[in-house]
């Protein structure tokens, strides 16, 4: 049946993931799963997220669809003082059935802690810990995993770093309709998923739009469900999250983005919400970069970028963080395509591991707001050190961890004056009609 659900991919998906004029390097196969049979309750592909403050979302599968979704944990391996109940979902699509999807929040907890837990009354137990509560924390930052030999390279280094959260701006598993490969993705990245909350949004490849069948989305919203109902998003496509000082937007460059649309919406009443006394950094994620000099994917964020580099601008936004293209970049505080030392910092970190390999040309000349570039596979780290200063470093899969193959201080825009001035613009945009 694969060779259809192959033939199924390659027409509906060449939209998403077709080259605009570089040419890719030969592609690297899926890594091999063999099967594992495991008993129907068994806890398959844990992993973990924020849920609103001082709460975790446990999220796992089973085969058996009578389990319960009740999670229960404590601060003592084997000794559970809380348990809590959530939620059950399963989705068809085309014939594949998945197992049965559990959801369930626990809290609240404590931050910085180390907890235990178990999923579904029965099985192993697997250990979490919570992210602090104030600085410093660290972000390990991947985009583009998929599942390959490069993939379980990335994965290696990350857990070889000490962070307290995984951000990813989409293109998880590179399923591509084969809707078994969103198991396996889910297997592999599990005993780093299972420790520390994993932040997502989606890419192209989370798409599987199938017209007439299925609007999208489906695999991705059933799987990785974020706090979006918790930050007052009516879509699991865009969200927003606090932690320990900084706040985290992430938007979904697969979602209307035009002024009129929900998401921008969304965007003007969650900045509206955002203090910067309590939250002094403000970070934002999505799939296309809208500073690209790689001859990959080019132009295609300009839409988004027209739509809302104004509002975030106003804003005061630190640091964006993307994907999608297949190399690693960083740029210059930048705004409307100059340097700007009131603008963001844009990095592309689309250098995860996926089977397509990377996107090796660029543009020439070198753009003045790119600083650093280079197609190699890789993963970043964002230390927020204190309400002022940032500690960025990116690191190259070919080096041992201690090396940092780029790496940079980032001032806040809060040290540097800049919301003064941007006070009145920002209003003004915020409670535009």
């Amino acid at each position: 049946m694969e060779p259809l659900f192959a033939l199924l991919t390659i027409a509906l998906a060449i939209t998403a993931t077709a080259a605009t004029d570089y040419v890719r390097p030969q592609p690297r196969k899926t890594l091999h799963f063999p099967w594992n049979p495991k008993p129907s309750s068994h806890p398959q592909q844990v992993h973990i997220s924020l849920a609103g403050d001082r709460n975790i979302r446990v999220t796992w599968i089973t085969d058996d669809r009578s389990c319960p979704p009740i999670v229960e944990y404590g601060t003592s391996p084997g000794i559970y003082n809380s348990i809590a109940r959530g939620e059950s979902t399963s989705y068809s699509y085309l014939l594949y059935s998945s197992g049965k999807i559990h959801h369930t929040v626990i809290g609240p907890l404590e931050h910085g802690t180390v907890y235990f837990y178990r999923c579904g009354g029965q099985g192993p137990e697997f250990q979490l810990r919570t992210p602090p509560s104030q600085f410093p924390i660290t972000f390990a930052v991947a985009g583009d995993l998929g599942q390959t030999g490069w993939t379980k390279s990335t994965l290696d280094h990350i857990d070889q770093c000490k962070y307290d959260l995984h951000l990813l701006p989409g293109d998880l598993s590179y399923a591509d309709y084969l809707q078994h490969r969103w198991d396996t993705f889910g297997e592999l990245v599990q005993p780093l998923a299972s420790a520390r909350p994993w932040m997502v949004t989606q890419g192209n490849h989370e798409q599987e739009h199938i017209p007439f069948l299925t609007d999208g989305f489906e695999s991705y919203n059933a799987r990785w469900k974020m706090p979006f109902e918790e930050s007052g998003s009516s879509s699991n496509l865009y969200y927003s999250f606090e932690v320990a000082g900084i706040h985290v937007i992430m938007l979904g460059s697969y979602a209307d983005f035009d002024t009129a649309s929900d998401q921008y919406s969304w965007l003007k009443a969650d900045l509206l919400k955002v203090d910067r006394k309590r939250t002094p950094w403000l970070v934002v994620l999505f799939h296309v970069p809208w500073y690209n000099s790689n001859k990959a994917h080019q132009g295609e964020g300009d839409g988004m970028m027209e739509a809302m580099e104004p509002l975030l601008y106003a804003a005061g936004v630190d640091i964006v963080l993307a994907g999608h293209v297949h190399a690693y970049e960083r740029s210059k505080r930048v705004y409307n395509g100059k340097l700007d030392p009131c603008g963001a910092v844009h990095i592309t970190i689309g250098d995860g591991g996926n089977r397509e390999g990377l996107a090796h040309k660029y543009k020439d000349p070198q753009p003045e707001w790119s600083v650093f570039r280079e197609a190699s596979f890789g993963h970043g780290e964002l230390k927020i050190v204190n309400a002022t200063h940032a500690f960025w470093s990116w690191h190259r899969n070919d080096d041992d961890e201690p090396v940092k193959s780029d790496q940079i201080w980032i001032p806040s825009i809060v040290s540097a004056g800049c919301l003064a001035e941007k006070s009145h613009e920002l209003r003004k945009i915020l409670l535009a009609p």
